[in-house]
């Protein structure tokens, strides 16, 4: 839920996927002030790849609501998965309310 909007990360997520140098990413909320929650994206590059920030607001914006394009975008090179293959959100969520200075 962002600022009384319903979010669905698997939405943005599939969006993202379509982006030339997304290998793989996860999307999931950190708190915030204002909206109750903002969104955030770790993304794993395609190897020979880059992108930034802007790259991936901007691939967004317009062509999914407002509402649904991330605020935050971190890249990583791998993401934090449990021993059957499913990524902890709750550990991506917990370092980037670390790396933000957000609380959590």
């Amino acid at each position: 839920m962002r600022g009384g909007e319903n979010v669905y990360p698997r939405e943005i997520e599939e969006y993202l996927y379509r982006h030339p140098a997304v290998a793989m990413v996860q999307v999931f909320g950190v708190p915030d002030e204002k909206m109750g929650e903002e969104i955030a994206v770790w993304i794993v590059l395609r190897e020979g790849h880059t992108a930034s920030a802007e790259d991936i607001i901007g691939f967004c914006r317009g062509q999914i609501a407002h509402f649904k394009v991330p605020r935050y975008v971190d890249f990583v090179e791998e993401v934090p998965m449990t021993v059957t293959g499913k990524a902890q959100k709750f550990r991506m969520r917990e370092a980037m309310v670390v790396e933000l200075g957000l609380a959590g």
